[in-house]
């Protein structure tokens, strides 16, 4: 849930789980999302992927999708959800200024719909199963220009952990990674990024910014038995930037 582009760190999660022969199902909400989508597949094996509209913001569009994917394949093994917006004035503004409906808004798209998608497919992992979504570091840090999204990131930290206690009885395994920051277009939404991009390459660790295909292989890490162990966590894949006191 969530390749916008072929920048989007979904794309990248997807690509890395072609190589791992994982057959996939791409969900879009709107029209010119599903061209984007199509556009970016034209060279992958039809065989090795569906696509599924679902729009996060609307309830029933959500069940029909889930109901669609697993009446037709039974069993869902793994969950990418990827989603989150806010209304460009709410990350301009200062945070004090967010609107009522901004506010509602980024809660709803980017923590909330992991909610709904996770009560949706759960029924359909009857062989244990894994979901994971994307996070930063505004989630838990005041970062400037992140404003609404911050709060929502911090919202959708809390969810994973509330998600993974309830269902983990289920053999279903919920986690987040805190990507560091990677020049996405959602990215460039927020004014203070590239300022962020060079902190990060002087103070990091590792003295550098991570790649998309970092995340990747730490998502099909996730979704594999190889973390069989590990749920409830928020995995930082940012250099280690989060480690410092700055």
């Amino acid at each position: 849930m969530g390749v916008a582009n072929d920048r989007s760190i979904a794309w990248h999660v997807s690509k890395a789980l072609l190589e791992a022969e994982a057959h996939i199902i791409f969900t879009y909400r709107k029209e010119r999302s599903l061209a984007k989508l199509t556009k970016l597949l034209q060279d992958v094996d039809q065989s090795k992927y569906e696509i599924v509209q679902c729009d996060v913001n609307n309830d029933e569009s959500m069940t029909e999708a889930f109901t669609t994917i697993g009446e037709k394949h039974k069993v869902i093994h793994g969950l990418v959800h990827s989603v989150a917006f806010a209304h460009a004035e709410d990350l301009k503004n200062r945070f004090v200024e967010t609107s009522r409906d901004g506010y509602a808004f980024a809660q709803d798209t980017s923590a909330y719909s992991l909610i709904k998608a996770t009560n949706l497919v759960r029924p359909y992992m009857t062989e244990g199963g894994s979901i994971i979504t994307m996070s930063y570091l505004g989630a838990e840090r005041v970062l400037d220009g992140y404003n609404v999204m911050g709060v929502a990131k911090a919202a959708l930290e809390a969810s994973v952990r509330y998600l993974a206690a309830d269902i983990g009885p289920s053999n279903i395994r919920v986690n987040a990674i805190s990507a560091g920051a990677i020049k996405t277009l959602a990215a460039k939404g927020v004014p203070s990024f590239n300022t962020i991009l060079n902190k990060i390459e002087e103070s990091a660790p590792l003295r550098r910014n991570v790649t998309p295909q970092e995340v990747a292989n730490t998502s099909v890490f996730l979704l594999s038995a190889l973390s069989s162990g590990i749920t409830g966590e928020l995995i930082h894949v940012d250099g280690g930037y989060n480690i410092l006191g700055i």
